[in-house]
């Protein structure tokens, strides 16, 4: 990334389905402040980008800086996105908000310049830019969660693809039979229905009700909702369970599937694995036996040339990416504008 043409301030925001995240960064990616607020879906995009502008004013004067040293706004958003256009397609999460030109509004609501990214890519971009993949010229990061989201740097640059969605990785097919699994989208034998938090959820399911031996079977019985099964897959594989064991090394086996084709496209000097489902990551046994079990399997189903560079590691910045990450490509934005005068 280019160096400072003068210093300047960056605002990044992260759009979820059920808070906005909001942060104030200088040039060297440190934070001066952080927020949230509630997203509310169901008053409409336009009353969401009202707060979100109304929140970076209230957000600049708790840091303490003036308005005139915010050079420019960065917006992360999930869905499916029309990027050169600044709309929001249909996304999933926030339903009604189709077509919404969030990239114009929020611009006239804040005034003040505006880029528009994907929530993927914009996290990868900050562990490309301050965390674990810091300066890295062949980035991917996986983020492992419901589903299984991609974001891709290549020579210090987001690449969005030529229609607003490269990157899709959680949708490489790792399946091609009949009875493959079923992914959300629609479409069977994608690696998100195998090695997302659904994916394990579904899988822990399955054993539990073939009644193999596990100490997973009562409390997988007992639970209120199949998102709380990953976690509990995490800490019986750390009491040793066997069948728990099973499904984080079947988990990782089924993210090298899908890892492959990435690395033969692309010839990343890195990838990094982030999100909720990392089981615990380098602080746990169970985390470090996956990350081990993720390099191998993809090792050895890759070029001998590729499997002897190839960085396998966990990402760093956690729930901090999004925003981070799009204050980053506000930054290089904004430089990039500015070299050329």
């Amino acid at each position: 990334m280019a160096q400072s043409v003068v210093n300047k301030n960056f605002v990044g925001i992260d759009l979820g389905g059920t808070n906005i995240k909001i942060g104030i960064l200088n040039d060297a990616g440190e934070k001066l402040y952080y927020r949230t607020i509630p997203t509310y879906v169901e008053r409409g995009a336009d009353s969401a980008t009202h707060r979100m502008a109304e929140a970076v004013e209230e957000a600049i004067e708790a840091a303490g800086i003036k308005r005139e040293d915010v050079a420019q706004v960065g917006l992360g958003s999930p869905g499916t996105l029309d990027l050169a256009e600044g709309k929001l397609v249909r996304p999933s999460n926030l339903p009604g908000w189709d077509f919404y030109p969030i990239q114009s509004k929020l611009a006239e609501y804040s005034n003040l310049p505006v880029t528009f990214a994907h929530d993927g890519p914009a996290a990868a971009f900050a562990e490309y830019w301050v965390g674990a993949g810091k300066g890295e010229p062949g980035l991917i990061v996986l983020t492992l969660g419901t589903g299984v989201g991609c974001g891709i740097v290549l020579d210090g640059h987001v690449w969005n693809g030529i229609h607003s969605h490269g990157g899709e990785a959680g949708h490489n097919l790792i399946d091609t039979s009949e009875n493959a699994r079923l992914c959300k989208c629609g479409q069977r034998g994608h690696l998100e229905a195998y090695a997302s938090a659904t994916g394990v959820a579904n899988r822990t399911i399955e054993y539990v009700e073939a009644e193999f031996k596990t100490s997973l079977t009562e409390r997988v019985r007992a639970r209120k909702r199949n998102d709380e099964i990953p976690k509990m897959v995490f800490e019986e594989a750390e009491q040793g369970d066997e069948l728990a064991i099973r499904i984080v090394k079947e988990t990782a086996r089924y993210l090298a599937y899908g890892m492959v084709s990435l690395i033969h496209t692309l010839d990343p000097s890195c990838i990094l694995l982030g999100g909720a489902m990392t089981f615990g990551g380098d602080a746990t046994e169970t985390g470090r036996m996956f990350l081990k079990a993720v390099h191998d399997e993809t090792c050895s189903r890759i070029f001998l040339h590729l499997a002897e560079r190839l960085k396998v590691k966990y990402a760093t910045l956690g729930g901090d990416a999004g925003y981070i990450g799009a204050a980053g490509l506000a930054r290089q934005e904004w430089e990039d504008k500015n070299l050329e005068q």
